[in-house]
Formats: structure tokens, C-alpha cells, sequence
């Protein structure tokens, strides 16, 4: 396949005008006037030597911030309207050495933005905690634990007043892993019914009520990337009322799917967190919709038929997100559930914030990382047509509407 050719900068201004723009504050009508890869204004009309894209009838967003993918698949990205990605450090090796974040960081310029989270600790072991702050200055934008929890506490409180005093947000996974242990589904009917080893709902309440009480003791900024049972929302919901600097996040199959997806076995619903209950996959849309949760994420984990094509128990976990995501959010926008600035928050500015970086939003200043949007574009999810290196979406032959129709990075046109 002839591989297309990017430009590494922004040649002349570009204006995308007949659209309607996704701000802050709702929808309005009106032109994005993009200059040297930045966005020079917002409703401003074409100037004289101006580049004009003509975007009627669609949105014109902020490209998507997708935060905590597990490896970097630009034709799937792009598909999905997302500009920028950060990458969880369960890679092999393990990001824990400055170097390999430095690779990292400069991997995927001039068409897509990798921003690495440095590991916790050391090969990611969960035992000794890895440089972070000479990652951070080859390029790290977070921290995160992994696929896994950090059962020490002691290792945890160190690793929280280490990231506060870098002011680094902490990225964890919310499961007690004693519980856990070689699970594969959540424990219930179904996971009896079809004789999986199954681990309480409760292990992701237990990890995330530890993980709150040590974030407020440390002052540190602490992400939950998944937060998917109605007990640990209601934990998350309770600590941001306190004030604490936590922020949770979710991916669509929490939302769309519940443990009765497994029935068949299918593998590529199987899922870390495991797909939880019928009565926690309305918690978690009752969270979006009340602010609780402030990231949707893809979780992108492209798998193989060498991972996939096993008993269920022993599939690796993961599913191909990234195609999906932009579609599946703006599902919860024609329930009423959100609004679209709403879902362009949880999917792009939340993320970026978190980051540190200038994106995720249409404001003049910020990087002119933009996507064109039709919500109304039907679809059907398709597995085996999919640009990601692997089609393990547990959304398959399921019909759709959304889609990116356009990508801008840094002012050109992808």
C-alpha cells in the first residue's frame, strides 16, 4: 500500500467555514481561521490568500484526545477523528526508562501526537518506583500503573507525593488484584451460568476507595481510566464533592454492554474490567450524564486471532476502540443523555486537560488539532473491514451513526 505523504507544517492559513462549530458553550454557527498550525480564530470569516474548507452540514470539533490506548494504530486513530493518543506503558519494553518515553514522544509527529505515561514503577511490578521525573522531562505526560493495581500501599502513597510534587496526573487501574486474581468475568448469574472464573463487583470499590484516601492524603491528581460498577461511582461521586483531585473514565463498552454480552462466549467481549451488570451499565450512564465521569476513552488494545481465538478464560482481554469511540458517544447525545459539547469534553478537552497539553478545545491559541464531524452518517460496525491492525470489537455487525469525515492536525488537512 502506497503510504500517503504528510507535511510537517502548515503552509498557508487555512479557514473551514458553513459548519457548525462544537464550542465550549454549545453549538454556533461560524468559521475556524487556522494560522501556522494554531487556531487563529474562532466565527472569523476567510481572509484574502486563505485556504477555505467548506464543512456545511457537519461539525467541526476538536480533535479526539483518546487517553490510555495500548498501542498506537494511526489508520484506526484517524479514522476515529483522533489527533492525539496517550500511551499506557504496558508496551514490551515497559515505558520505564527515560529513553523509551523519549522514543515514544516523538513517535507518531507530524500526523499524530503520542503522549507517553511513564511507568509507576520499575517493569511495571509494582514494587519500586521507576524515574518519573526524568520522564517527564523526555516527554512523559502522566503516570500510570499499568493493566494493573498497586497493591502496596506504601508503594502507592510514595508514587502519589512523588507525582503531586511533579504535578503529574496518575493514571490507575481499579481493581483489587487479590480478589481478582485469573478472572475473567464479573461474578453473577452469568458468569455461573457459563462457568467462568468470576471476581466480586466489589474489588473495583475496594481499589478505588483505598486510591481516593491516599489521593486526598497526598494532594496528588489521580485519574480512575475505568470506573465501571454503581459502588465505585458512588465513591468517586462522593470524594469530588469533598473537593478531592480525582477524575474517572470509562470506555463505550461499559455503557453500551452488559455481562449478558458473554453468552455465547464471545471473546471479544471479554474485557478488563470485565463487562459488568445489567443494573452498573445504567450507573455509568447515569454518571456521564451527571458529570462523575469526566473521560470516555477508547481503551484501544488491537488483538489478534492468536489472543482472541481461545476459550474465554484464557483470551487475552482488549478490544479495537478507537473506529468506535467517536460513533458510540455520540450515541448518549441522541438519548439525551449528553449534549454534543458535553460528549466533545468527555472525548477531547477533559483528556488534554488532564495532560497538560493545548488542545482539545476550538480556542484561539490552542493547537489546531480539529476534526469534521456528520453525526447523522450511518455505518455498520464491521470487523473484519476495519483499518485497526486487529477487528476485536465486541460492537461487530452492529449498526451505527457518526462518523470523522475530515482530520486536521496542526492546521493540515490529513
Amino acid at each position: 500500500m502506497e503510504r500517503r505523504r504528510v507535511a510537517v507544517k502548515q503552509a498557508r492559513p487555512l479557514t473551514i467555514s458553513g459548519g457548525m462549530l462544537v464550542s465550549p458553550a454549545g453549538l454556533v454557527e461560524g468559521a475556524v481561521r487556522i494560522v501556522d498550525g494554531r487556531i487563529a480564530a474562532v466565527q472569523s470569516e476567510p481572509q484574502d490568500g486563505d485556504d477555505v474548507l467548506d464543512a456545511k452540514g457537519q461539525l467541526v470539533a476538536p480533535g479526539l484526545v483518546d487517553l490510555g490506548v495500548f498501542a498506537i494504530d494511526k489508520p484506526a486513530f484517524h479514522f476515529g477523528g483522533i489527533t492525539r493518543a496517550a500511551l499506557m506503558p504496558d508496551q514490551s519494553p515497559p515505558l520505564d526508562l527515560p529513553s523509551r518515553v523519549n522514543y515514544i514522544a516523538k513517535s507518531g509527529k507530524p500526523d499524530l501526537w503520542v503522549h507517553p505515561l511513564a511507568a509507576a514503577t520499575r517493569g511495571l511490578a509494582g514494587c519500586e518506583l521507576a524515574e518519573i521525573g526524568l520522564m517527564k522531562e523526555a516527554g512523559a505526560r502522566g503516570v500510570a500503573t499499568g493493566r494493573k493495581w498497586i497493591a502496596d500501599s506504601g508503594v502507592m502513597l510514595r508514587l502519589l507525593h512523588y507525582a503531586a510534587m511533579l504535578d503529574l496526573v496518575v493514571v490507575t487501574h481499579a481493581e483489587d488484584a487479590a480478589l481478582v486474581g485469573e478472572a475473567s468475568a464479573t461474578a453473577g448469574e452469568m458468569a455461573t451460568r457459563l462457568g467462568l472464573p468470576s471476581a466480586p463487583a466489589e474489588a473495583e470499590a475496594l481499589a478505588i476507595a483505598r486510591d481516593i484516601a491516599l489521593a486526598e492524603l497526598s494532594g496528588a491528581r489521580v485519574h480512575f481510566r475505568q470506573v465501571t460498577t454503581r459502588a465505585a461511582l458512588d465513591l468517586v461521586r462522593a470524594a469530588k464533592g469533598r473537593g478531592a483531585a480525582i477524575t474517572a473514565g470509562v470506555t463505550p463498552a461499559h455503557f453500551m454492554l452488559s455481562d449478558l454480552a458473554t453468552a455465547e462466549f464471545r471473546t471479544f467481549a471479554r474485557l478488563s474490567p470485565p463487562l459488568r451488570s445489567e443494573d452498573d451499565r445504567q450507573a455509568v450512564i447515569e454518571a456521564i450524564g451527571d458529570g462523575t465521569i469526566d473521560v470516555i476513552a477508547s481503551g484501544h488494545d488491537p488483538r489478534g486471532p492468536e489472543d482472541k481465538r481461545l476459550p474465554f478464560a484464557d483470551a487475552e482481554p482488549g478490544m479495537a476502540g478507537a473506529e468506535t469511540l467517536l460513533a458510540m458517544t455520540l450515541g448518549l447525545v441522541r438519548d439525551g443523555v449528553i449534549d454534543t459539547a458535553r460528549a466533545f469534553d468527555l472525548l477531547a478537552g477533559n483528556p488534554a486537560r488532564l495532560l497538560g497539553v493545548e488542545a482539545g478545545a476550538l480556542i484561539e491559541g490552542y493547537e489546531a488539532d480539529l476534526c469534521l464531524v456528520d453525526p447523522d452518517k450511518p455505518w455498520i460496525v464491521d470487523s473484519a473491514q476495519m483499518a485497526a491492525t486487529a477487528g476485536n470489537t465486541p460492537f461487530d455487525r452492529q449498526p451505527t451513526q457518526g462518523r470523522a469525515t475530515r482530520v486536521i492536525k496542526g492546521g493540515v488537512v490529513l
